[in-house]
């Protein structure tokens, strides 16, 4: 089954439908009936139901697909400036650039600071790498700088240290 979340079409019907329990008010004012005062009170909900839904509609859930990314699982996330994400140990150089591109566009934010005067968003990547049994070792192999305040920020700058990526692939053969 699949539902849509089409909030104006949603926000479209409901305002048709406050306007006529707004009108079926209008009619018991005027012919006296008992349950008038209820009708108001449904007529001021359905009021904040549809700006509700209007205020969805206008664009909650906008996510942008970067193709050729890889899921990445969030780390640490400072709720400011830093954030450090993992993923698999089978990535390549362009999946790589691919997901720090799109954990760059899902971890923006308006509401995010700048703290320690750094207005820019760092997301380093790692994995995991096990240099011996029983023991783990986080290897960076990547990160994205990009803009607090621009959500289209197109002077993200990515780096990826192919010396940590050449070594995660030694480390897989």
């Amino acid at each position: 089954m699949d539902i849509t979340l089409d909030f104006s079409t949603y926000a479209q019907w409901s305002a048709y439908a406050t306007l006529a329990v707004f009108l079926l008010s209008v009619i018991g004012f005027v012919t006296r009936w008992g349950i008038r005062f209820r009708l108001v009170g449904i007529t001021g909900f359905m009021l904040v139901l549809t700006g509700g839904l209007f205020g969805l509609g206008l664009g909650l859930f906008s996510r942008v697909e970067i193709p050729g990314s890889r899921q990445f699982s969030l780390v640490y996330d400072n709720g400011g400036n830093s954030t450090v994400i993992s993923l698999p140990n089978d990535i390549t150089p362009s999946e790589l650039e691919a997901t720090l591109q799109q954990a760059a566009n899902d971890l923006f934010s308006y509401g995010r600071t700048a703290l320690g005067g750094k207005s820019e968003l760092s997301i380093r990547a790692r994995t995991l790498i096990h240099p011996e049994p029983g023991v783990s070792k986080p290897l960076y192999i990547g990160q994205i700088k990009r803009s607090l305040a621009n959500r289209d920020d197109a002077t993200m700058e990515i780096e990826i240290f192919e010396d940590k990526l050449a070594q995660l692939q030694q480390k897989s053969k």
